[in-house]
């Protein structure tokens, strides 16, 4: 019985309370009567109360997910074995033991090993008999066939393996570039990206195409017959590339990214220009006919054929459709900056941005060559004092005209209809990227023709939405004008 009373020091109780007589308490009583003693005395509960305090602040770590799944057997075992570092020892030693599968490679994933197989047979096939290799015109099926890439891809692929410049490309160098370079396991555009793109550049500028447009010039059936015109062979290269930097160059930097080749249509159209025949049909970039009419567009406004374009010519653009305002905007340089060296004139690169904006208000780029020429004070927002700036003279000529003009305040009404803003203080850019009626408000502000075109409804804008719908404006604009140069031209050949 001696052990079981309790120290008085050890408890930290007052010595006015003495322990309950053994005599009279069973020695489980003894114990619990103390320690309810203990803990109504005002250090105990200022103790229990920082301890709580301590434990609620630092709060209670995570369980570790593997002891989640550990059987209680196993845990219970644990518990009785006995603590010492070599244990710790074996647990690392086990948790090394788990591999770990790679998940980075620097230069792509490697392929499988039945993609391998099946690559490494196709080459052996397409190099059977080339034993010393193959040499540039007979690269092409490799380009096609293996690396399953448009064939005017060929000797830009061909120059980037054959880097000694010995005009033979072996079958090791090929599987040493292709497969284990990891380019077989790449989408498509990051492996053309790759194949143009300059050594140190993560960019591609308009020179890494030139080759490509080259080979399209030399080999595709539907731009033979420029052969014997090398300067449209140039002018047509040339404007592919504006166009192509235009809508896919997001940025306006002159250099395309992976992440906006990716983004773009560029190498669906690659692709179709391989399959089709007839260059006229791919419109995305590569038509003929939409090269014919940028052009001779340019051609006609030039009229002292120095290739360049003032003021003075560009107003003269669609009979006088815009107004001065918005060219004094446009050589303001202010939805953009001209590539011409000639002060206060504009070059043929600078002129496909212009037309490609002016005639397909509907697509991305041209809602923002436009958002920022009527933002006067460049703040991202359109104010209604900004857009009467342009409609008054609008007004003007439609008076000049004849015409009734239509109030701006009605105006500024139909306008907020057509876009929807969320502040009707102001049009922001996404604002007009939300609403498929954009186009329109550019052309009540600044271009007379097509402005009474849409408040008259007339048949042809109606018939024209009704077309196919992969059309753009620019597609129905690059038709019209073409049959319209086509005739004229005929006619002038009839009088000849």
């Amino acid at each position: 019985m001696e052990s079981l009373l309790l120290d008085m020091e050890t408890l930290h109780l007052p010595d006015v309370l003495s322990p309950p007589s053994v005599t009279t308490s069973s020695p489980c009583n003894i114990v619990d009567e103390l320690f309810s003693q203990w803990l109504s005395l005002p250090d105990t509960v200022r103790l229990v109360k920082m301890g709580m305090t301590n434990i609620s602040l630092n709060g209670t770590p995570p369980l570790s997910p593997r002891s989640l799944s550990t059987s209680p057997h196993v845990i219970e075992q644990r518990a009785n074995e006995p603590f010492s570092v070599n244990s710790l020892k074996l647990v690392s030693h086990e948790a090394l033991q788990e591999v770990i599968p790679q998940f980075y490679f620097k230069n792509g994933r490697p392929p499988p090993k039945e993609m391998k197989d099946q690559c490494l047979f196709k080459i052996d096939q397409q190099f059977h008999c080339h034993f010393n290799g193959l040499e540039i015109h007979e690269f092409k099926s490799i380009t096609k066939e293996i690396c399953q890439l448009p064939s005017f891809l060929s000797t830009v692929l061909f120059e980037k393996i054959d880097v000694r410049r010995s005009g033979i490309v072996t079958r090791d160098q090929f599987i040493d570039y292709w497969i284990k370079g990891n380019m077989l396991t790449k989408d498509s555009a990051t492996q053309i990206y790759t194949i143009l793109k300059q050594p140190g550049h993560e960019y591609l500028t308009q020179d890494d195409f030139i080759p490509v447009l080259q080979e399209i010039l030399s080999t595709h059936p539907g731009l033979i017959f420029l052969q014997g015109t090398p300067e449209f062979q140039e002018r047509y290269g040339e404007t592919v590339i504006y166009r192509i930097y235009y809508y896919i160059n997001r940025s306006g930097n002159g250099r395309i990214t992976l992440r906006e080749l990716k983004h773009g249509n560029l190498i669906a159209a690659m692709l179709h220009v391989d399959e089709e025949e007839d260059i006229n049909r791919v419109l995305r970039y590569f038509s003929y006919e939409h090269f014919y009419v940028i052009y001779c567009t340019f051609w006609e406004l030039d009229t002292d054929h120095d290739h360049l374009i003032d003021k003075e010519n560009l107003i003269k653009y669609g009979n006088h459709a815009l107004t001065y305002r918005i060219v004094s905007r446009i050589f303001s340089q202010v939805p953009r900056k001209f590539t011409s060296k000639v002060e206060g004139k504009m070059g043929y690169e600078d002129f496909v941005y212009f037309l490609l904006a002016e005639e397909d208000k509907s697509s991305e780029p041209s809602l923002e060559y436009w958002f920022k020429c009527i933002d006067l004070d460049e703040n991202g927002v359109v104010t209604p004092n900004e857009m009467q700036f342009f409609y008054a003279e609008q007004i003007h000529r439609l008076e000049c005209l004849s015409q009734e003009p239509i109030l701006f305040e009605d105006i500024l009404c139909q306008i907020l209809d057509m876009i929807g803003p969320k502040n009707e203080g102001y049009i922001t850019l996404h604002d007009l990227k939300g609403s498929k009626l954009s186009g329109h408000v550019f052309n009540i502000l600044f271009n007379l023709k097509k402005f009474i075109a849409f408040e008259s409804r007339q048949p042809f804008v109606i018939l024209q939405q009704r077309e196919d719908p992969s059309l753009t404006e620019w597609d129905h604009f690059a038709h019209k004008e073409y049959a319209r140069l086509s005739m004229e031209e005929a006619g002038e050949d009839v009088w000849e």
